[in-house]
């Protein structure tokens, strides 16, 4: 059966508004998204109909990188080593859904628990769901709780296939130390070389998966850059403390070979500007616009389950590139198309056009004007299907 929504602006892509729209969904496919005379005259008669004259259709939002495992608390690494239930986790997938998000990548759990939770799934409403798997590690390394230690070339590649096996759809591998593991490096510090991370993503590669690279320290970028990741995960550039040495060459590469970088900045950015003040601020955050300049791929992903960092207000996170200088337009690119091209999923999502999966947000008022009509969903389609 056809369904047709009709809104007073409809965004097949963030560049090309059109006012008095409509998008017509057939079989969970976009048949068409234009002006709405042109559209209905492709609808069959007793298409089912959703009108809203007064809001916007877009294209469903990106999260590319969450935690199902943890719960956002205070507490979320002693809950998550209390145990994370695949109930727990399907409620904060659906809370995503709820606010809008309909591509959701979660880049590290124990146990496979991400393939479980789209296992549940099957046959219900929710976002479409990538997941790695344990990520890899070293010993006692970043999120060695997650079970992806590994000390040798043959551990990393014994893990990929084992990540692989269970359905992963990217490996995640931590470059870099990090913040919330005790004992461990730094997040400046590297926990692989350039040699290392290309065994990572040349076994990869043979299971046709793409490589996530966590990695906070400018040298963990240099290296996983040269090793060919698909995508940096966090790309602070740090090299101690509140010290940052943004690289240019490396960010030129990054440009030419196609390799995204994902912030991971939630709606915390606030408090942490409130925290270090302007001038550490605008050097920590000022690698987006910096990043953006030389041409790097920026997608939307907020590190959802960390402390504070919650599953269901993707606005909070996408209103730090409003106060770096990010047109909305621009916003908007990244939390939808610039973030399926970085996924791989251009021929899938990410636009409301024909042949694409019906991945639609219809919100209240217009996001060009205001990102926080964001915070007002009015329909949520997952592949056709109202959430």
């Amino acid at each position: 059966m056809d369904t047709v929504i009709t809104a007073g602006r409809v965004l097949p892509r963030p560049s090309a508004p059109v006012v008095d729209g409509a998008v017509l969904v057939r079989d969970g496919v976009i048949v068409a998204a234009g002006p709405r005379a042109d559209v209905l005259a492709r609808a069959a008669p007793d298409a089912a109909r959703h009108d809203f004259p007064t809001g916007t259709a877009l294209a469903g939002l990106f999260n590319v990188h969450v935690h199902l495992a943890f719960d956002a608390s205070r507490e979320m690494l002693a809950h998550f080593q209390a145990g994370t239930s695949v109930a727990d986790a399907r409620s904060r997938l659906s809370s995503m859904l709820r606010s809008g998000v309909t591509t959701v990548r979660d880049l590290g759990d124990r146990g496979h628990l991400g393939a479980a939770v789209r296992e549940s799934f099957a046959g219900e409403v929710a976002p479409r769901l990538l997941v790695s798997g344990p990520p890899i590690t070293v010993p006692a390394g970043h999120c060695h709780f997650f079970g992806g230690e590994v000390a040798s070339d043959a551990a990393i590649r014994s893990l990929i296939d084992e990540n692989a096996a269970a359905g992963a759809d990217v490996i995640k591998v931590m470059a870099s130390g990090g913040q919330i593991t005790e004992g461990g490096a730094d997040m400046w510090e590297s926990q692989f070389d350039a040699r290392q991370l290309s065994v990572v993503v040349s076994h990869a590669a043979s299971h046709g998966l793409p490589v996530a690279a966590h990695a906070h320290g400018a040298d963990a970028i240099e290296a996983g850059v040269s090793a060919g990741v698909s995508t940096v995960e966090h790309c602070s550039f740090l090299t101690g403390p509140r010290s940052f040495d943004r690289r240019d060459a490396v960010a030129s590469k990054m440009a030419a070979d196609g390799i995204s970088a994902c912030s991971t900045s939630s709606r915390n950015w606030r408090m942490i500007v409130e925290k270090l003040g302007d001038e550490t601020a605008q050097a920590m955050y000022g690698r987006l616009p910096w990043l953006e300049e030389h041409g790097v791929r920026l997608l939307a992903g907020t590190d959802a389950g960390l402390p504070g960092s919650v599953f269901d207000d993707p606005v909070g996170a996408l209103e730090l590139y409003e106060w770096l200088g990010f047109s909305r337009r621009r916003i908007l690119e990244i939390a939808t198309c610039d973030s399926a091209a970085g996924l791989g999923l251009t021929e899938v999502t990410g636009r409301l056009e024909a042949g694409l999966a019906a991945d639609v947000l219809v919100v209240e008022g217009d996001p060009l004007a205001s990102l926080a009509a964001l915070r007002n969903p009015l329909l949520v389609l997952a592949g056709g299907r109202a959430a």
